[in-house]
């Protein structure tokens, strides 16, 4: 079993215990662990009891424990530093990433730990990932400080390696075996919530369209997706990569790239690279219009992009140069030359004469 100090040392950066007694300090710490959870056992052993996995029958004694150590410490719990490699990990458990399952795993602590910190000040805040694997990220999500990690993945050979994590921070882990496109966020995460993930590259489109219908849930999203979809995502009009993507995500959601993640911090290294965006949900969508007109204005707009809109909205409407004077735009335009808004008028526009 490793020493007590080992628990603490991602916290020895807190000014109570980088004085000229930080062990005295931490056993103050265990003292009132202790007391607050009237356990009769020693001071050190309640804490190393509790935070370690040896010690699954005292997780009751986590709420109180997580009460302490904010009042004293003024810092969320972390991660033991004794926990084994994630390659360790993957060779006991016979993991290997699965083509058809669109998974690549991030090992490379720093970068997984940059990721989350892209997240914001994640104290006591409630984090929904997707796609976790054998728990790269979940570990440095649970080291900045989460107070609840959901972490979703459908991978039976990764449900036990993600469940001895969870045995190891009691309370601050949940494993949900599923397909992730079938679940139900509303009976899962409190309002509000965060996501973080490094989605399935062969699911991560259909999944953030699942999303933009539930933004109600989430005050801020960190994704991972291959860089051409996360352009597509980010892309303003005017450009090559401006598309369908790009309008139903920006009319409720400010988006931006953050940073490129190359195919050589995966296993296995992929054929392209990756980039982390930033997704925050607006209060109210960029300008008014009905979700299902304006999906179906954009769908047809860029179903035939390389035409004039006078052309491409003939799937929609037997008069489109009528729609587009309605909405107050030149026919000859093409659909990357649209902002957000004019989609929306647009959209107001079909709406009005559809009904």
């Amino acid at each position: 079993m490793p020493a007590m100090w080992d628990v603490v040392k991602p916290f020895r950066r807190h000014p109570r215990l980088r004085g000229d007694d930080p062990k005295g300090a931490f056993r103050e710490l265990s003292d009132g662990v202790a007391h607050a959870s009237r356990c009769p056992a020693s001071r050190q052993g309640v804490l190393r009891r509790t935070l370690l996995p040896e010690n699954s029958r005292k997780a009751s004694l986590w709420v109180p424990i997580v009460a302490v150590w904010y009042k004293v410490t003024g810092l969320p719990p972390g991660l033991p530093a004794n926990l084994p490699p994630l390659r360790d990990v993957l060779a006991r458990h016979e993991i290997r990433a699965s083509k058809a399952l669109g998974q690549n795993f991030l090992l490379d602590l720093n970068l997984t730990r940059k990721i989350a910190r892209a997240g914001g000040l994640l104290d006591g805040k409630t984090v929904l990932e997707v796609g976790a694997g054998p728990g790269g990220l979940t570990r440095a999500l649970l080291a900045e400080g989460a107070g609840h990690v959901i972490a979703v993945e459908r991978d039976r050979r990764c449900l036990a390696a993600l469940e001895e994590l969870a045995a190891v921070v009691p309370g601050r882990l949940t494993v949900v075996e599923a397909d992730a496109l079938a679940l139900d966020e509303y009976g899962l995460v409190p309002r509000p919530s965060r996501i973080i993930a490094n989605l399935p590259y062969n699911i991560s489109a259909p999944l953030l369209f699942k999303w933009l219908d539930r933004l109600a849930l989430f005050e801020r999203l960190i994704l991972m997706f291959q860089k051409e979809v996360a352009q597509r995502i980010t892309a303003r009009a005017g450009g090559k990569a401006y598309g369908r993507l790009s309008v139903m995500v920006q009319w409720r959601c400010q988006a931006s790239a953050l940073f490129d993640v190359p195919p050589r911090a995966f296993t296995p290294a992929p054929k392209v690279t990756s980039t982390v965006i930033a997704l925050s949900p607006r209060p109210a969508p960029l300008a008014p219009a009905n979700a299902e007109v304006l999906e179906a204005v954009v769908a047809a707009a860029f179903g035939q992009r390389r035409k004039m809109l006078r052309g491409s909205l003939k799937q929609i409407s037997p008069d489109p140069v009528r729609l587009l004077a309605a909405a107050g735009l030149e026919p000859t335009l093409r659909a990357e030359n649209l902002s957000v808004e004019q989609f929306c008028a647009l959209a107001r526009a079909y709406g009005r004469m559809n009904s």
